[in-house]
């Protein structure tokens, strides 16, 4: 799984929740290789592992959740890693525009995949 994002939170350990477009058969306590990027890359490049996650909690909800719960959107950006007094804070809105952003085809109301994660090792 590409964290190309948010690599820094994950180098931290301060993101422990992510939201995908796709990922929609991932079950509770799967292990997932966590890397800085996985497609895309350039005669010779090599993948950079990051960490080995446990999947703990799975579950589809539109993305603007966050920002229609306002407590919860605060929550959530802060388990994204985008925690508060840290260099990652973004409100919520500001999240919801990056991912719109950055995920082809994506809006406020798309379902969005939510994986909860645990760290299980450090890569090498």
């Amino acid at each position: 799984m590409s964290f190309s994002l948010t690599t820094p939170q994950v180098r931290s350990r301060t993101k422990t929740v992510t939201r995908r477009l796709g990922w929609l058969t991932l079950k509770p306590g799967e292990l997932v290789q966590a890397v800085v990027r996985g497609q895309g890359l350039r005669k010779g490049e090599r993948v950079e592992k990051l960490a080995v996650i446990r999947v703990t909690h799975v579950r589809r909800e539109p993305l603007c959740r966050l920002t229609d719960d306002v407590g919860y959107g605060a929550a959530e950006v802060g388990l994204e890693g985008f925690r508060p007094h840290s260099v990652y804070l973004w409100p919520p809105a500001a999240f919801v525009a990056m991912f719109c952003a950055t995920h082809a085809g994506c809006t406020p109301a798309s379902l969005v995949t939510r994986i909860q994660f645990v760290y299980v090792e450090r890569a090498p």
